[in-house]
């Protein structure tokens, strides 16, 4: 069937059996992504994008609401030393058993919240042929859009468009952002570093380590972005905004909208992340459960896609690192006893995501390849 538009190029097989990897190419070389398929009128999902029956059997199933979702309010967290004590007790409790929980008053401002989740629209939404010129699959590249960074490696693509930005260590230059949402990343990113130091001081703490411990291990000198667009989609039923995973860094902060969406594994159960104006999402990431030797876990996740949308959402990384380094990362010593030896070798973060971005979203944790 081809599909006459604006996107003629767009062909969706309808055979049953048919070329995968020629469909893939095919959808790729349009460099419009999702909403691509969208503008061009479809009506039903192209068979790239569906899903085994494993991966979908349980999405329309309700989802258990005998869980809490844990909700952490950090106000005065810097300057009362008690509400502090608590706090990093709850935070090494959701660590440890959720590997996820949600932060109010984090110090960055609503306004900029949305005004982030809105740059992300507004680049998603803007003409294809200015899109198209940071269409790449690249990853040398600094700012850059695409849809599935596992497009051709993954059992089915996922309902979504992405686009990405290497923060830090070396920020691109303000004119390689797209002018659309540039002062925004720029403005957001500065924001979401200073909170994510906070962040890890909490997360050391935690451990029983000293505030600035993961800090020097500069588990957070490493920022990647990554903003999701998840149009609304014709038969949510067959396909995913993202197949279950776990991040491969050391901590994520994920501001999401008010869709809904983002389900965590927890006690195997897929348990809704509630959207909270104002909050952020924190997740522990692979890196950071290689370290602490699975006291903290780093724990699979989702997202469902719904016939109403476009569902926005904007990740930031802690860990994903944009070059070579050398720095090893193994166990932390002081975590480690006769009873509790370590049981991962060591990786530098960039072979680590490496070896992540090739095996793709297969259901499977790439924490398994560096395990002793």
């Amino acid at each position: 069937m081809v599909v006459s538009s604006i996107h003629e190029e767009i062909q969706i097989s309808t055979e049953p059996t048919y070329d995968r990897k020629s469909e893939l190419q095919t959808f790729d070389d349009t460099k419009a992504g999702v909403k691509g398929l969208l503008d061009a009128g479809i009506t039903k999902i192209p068979r790239i994008f569906i899903h085994p029956p494993q991966n979908v059997k349980d999405i329309t199933s309700p989802t258990k609401t005998q869980f809490s979702f844990p909700v952490i309010d950090l106000q005065d967290f810097e300057k009362d030393p008690s509400k502090r004590e608590k706090i990093v007790d709850r935070v090494r409790e959701a660590s440890e058993t959720w590997g996820f929980f949600q932060v109010l008053n984090h110090g960055i401002p609503t306004s900029i919240l949305e005004e982030m989740l809105d740059g992300v629209r507004k680049f998603n939404e803007q003409e294809t042929e200015i899109k198209k010129q940071y269409y790449t699959r690249d990853y040398t590249k600094k700012v850059g859009f695409n849809c599935n960074f596992d497009l051709f490696s993954s059992p089915a693509a996922n309902w979504r468009d992405s686009f990405y930005c290497f923060i830090a260590p070396n920020p691109p230059q303000p004119e390689e952002l797209p002018q659309v949402c540039r002062e925004i990343i720029i403005e957001y990113s500065k924001q979401v570093r200073k909170f994510g130091r906070s962040l890890f001081e909490l997360l050391s703490e935690g451990l029983g380590l000293r505030p600035n411990h993961l800090i020097e291990m500069e588990c957070s000198e490493s920022l990647f972005l990554l903003g999701h667009y998840y149009p609304e989609c014709p038969e949510p039923d067959f396909t995913l905004g993202s197949t279950r995973h776990s991040d491969n860094d050391f901590v994520s902060v994920l501001l999401q909208d008010n869709l809904g969406g983002l389900q965590v594994l927890h006690q195997e159960q897929w348990v809704d992340v509630p959207p909270i104006p104002g909050a952020l999402v924190i997740n522990i990431g692979d890196l950071l459960q290689l370290i602490t030797n699975d006291k903290f876990r780093s724990v699979e996740h989702r997202v469902l896609v719904s016939n109403v949308g476009p569902r926005i959402s904007v990740a930031s990384f802690f860990g994903r690192n944009s070059g070579p380094s050398s720095i090893a990362y193994e166990p932390i010593k002081e975590l480690l006893s006769e009873d509790n030896p370590a049981k991962y070798r060591a990786t530098t973060a960039e072979k680590y995501t490496d070896y992540y971005r090739v095996k793709g979203l297969d259901g499977t944790s790439a924490l398994l390849h560096f395990k002793l």
